[in-house]
């Protein structure tokens, strides 16, 4: 597990220096910091009590309530050895741009952004399927299916653009596939057609389509079927997207709320 996580670090290291920033120069307010960092070890606590090795953890970035989601960001937690720290690697889009990155941090950087809600959800996969999560994190894979062009609301079945989320699903995707059978986004992708995965619908209107997709760089709709990107469904990937899967071929999983 130690060599798995030093090739995350390596791979991911470079680009960690901006990791937790937020696109405003505005500071946190010291009770924020504190409230966060509570969270933080909260949240470490419970994965400590868990006994897992790796997990997810999704925090509130962003109130999304209009779209029937509680959670808006998720990373992937992976503890560097029975008793050490757990490490939180995730994608980041670069503030005002539509670039991402992969960052590595600790769970309190994880959590020093400016939250909605101070709360966060953990999913532990079962033993069977973090061992794999383990394994792929050994191997560059977890690289590869890291795509830099940035959308917020990237189609699922898309290579075109990612999101946060969708890094994670798309990762998870090679862990639980069958060995070797998922080396690229186009065969995570395939992988889950294969098993009817579909994720929630979130209903966008014309009118927000057109004023985010004039005024934010990290939004875009051209990867979406026509038909139903005309409809205003948008088949994008959420943190609910990623613990849909897991938990369809992850029967094992479960998930713990911290606040």
């Amino acid at each position: 597990m130690r060599r798995a996580l030093a090739l995350i670090l390596a791979l991911t290291a470079p680009l960690a220096a901006q990791a937790g920033q937020t696109c405003e120069n505005k500071p946190l307010a010291p009770h924020q910091i504190v409230l966060q960092m509570d969270l933080a070890q909260r949240t470490v606590a419970a994965l400590d009590a868990s006994g897992a090795k790796v997990a997810l953890v999704a925090r509130a970035g962003q109130d999304l309530s209009k779209y029937r989601l509680r959670y808006s960001h998720m990373g992937i937690a992976v503890r560097d050895h029975p008793a050490g720290r757990w490490i939180v690697v995730h994608e980041l889009n670069d503030c005002g741009t539509a670039v991402s990155g992969l960052y590595n941090e600790g769970m309190g950087n994880f959590f020093l952004t400016d939250l909605y809600r101070t709360e966060a959800q953990l999913v532990i996969p079962s033993p069977d399927a973090q061992d794999k999560l383990a394994k792929l994190a050994a191997t560059r894979t977890p690289l590869r299916l890291h795509e830099p062009r940035y959308n917020m609301l990237a189609y699922v079945y898309s290579t075109q653009y990612q999101n946060s989320n969708q890094w994670v699903l798309e990762t998870l995707a090679a862990a639980l596939a069958p060995p070797g059978q998922v080396e690229t986004r186009a065969e995570a992708q395939s992988w889950m057609r294969s098993k009817g995965f579909q994720p929630p619908t979130i209903e966008v209107p014309a009118a927000v389509r057109l004023g985010a997709r004039m005024f934010r760089a990290n939004v875009a709709f051209d990867d979406h079927p026509f038909d139903r990107r005309m409809a205003g469904q948008i088949d994008t990937v959420s943190t609910d997207a990623v613990l849909r899967l897991l938990r369809m071929v992850d029967p094992g999983s479960k998930t713990q709320t911290v606040e």
